[in-house]
């Protein structure tokens, strides 16, 4: 069975569920959240989506980001996520919401009102091959500057988040 994203209201109020796919496909608000893991050094654990992902393969991203599914809170599904694709768990603390919409070349849009979650580790991830290329840990200031001179590297939604991350952080 395809999975479900939670379709919201502009105040996160669910309004009912829809296949992930379609939801994309008509650009339909839902529920996602973003996860920044960040280290004792301040440097933020950065994600190069897998090869084969549907949308956006090969970008580097945040550490990780999807949708919770019904039942589960946001810290929850990123905890969730955090472990399927990085192979860790620490505690996430979610500091920001908003919305924001980015089309895609495929047709598909991402309209989401986001959860940004913050959590702190100081170890190598054991990644899964199925959703992540390559990681690596990156200062934010080295981030920033290179997403204004490459931004055909990163995702369309990490350009965005990445700026609501920065400003909230420095």
């Amino acid at each position: 069975m395809e999975e479900q994203v939670i379709l919201v209201d502009e105040q996160d109020n669910p309004i009912g569920l829809m296949g992930k796919l379609e939801a994309h496909q008509k650009a339909v608000l839902h529920r996602a959240f973003s996860v920044f893991i960040l280290n004792d050094k301040g440097e933020l654990m950065l994600q190069q989506r897998a090869a084969g992902k549907y949308h956006s393969p090969n970008l580097w991203t945040n550490t990780c980001c999807s949708h919770p599914r019904e039942g589960e809170t946001t810290v929850e599904a990123g905890k969730r996520r955090l472990q399927e694709e990085m192979g860790f768990v620490t505690d996430l603390t979610d500091v920001q919401t908003f919305i924001y919409k980015a089309p895609f070349d495929n047709g598909l849009t991402e309209h989401e009102l986001d959860h940004i979650l913050i959590g702190y580790y100081n170890e190598a991830p054991n990644i899964n091959p199925d959703e992540v290329g390559d990681w690596c840990w990156e200062l934010p200031e080295n981030i920033k500057k290179d997403i204004a001179a490459h931004p055909h590297r990163y995702t369309e939604w990490f350009k965005i988040i990445f700026d609501r991350f920065y400003a909230f952080f420095f």
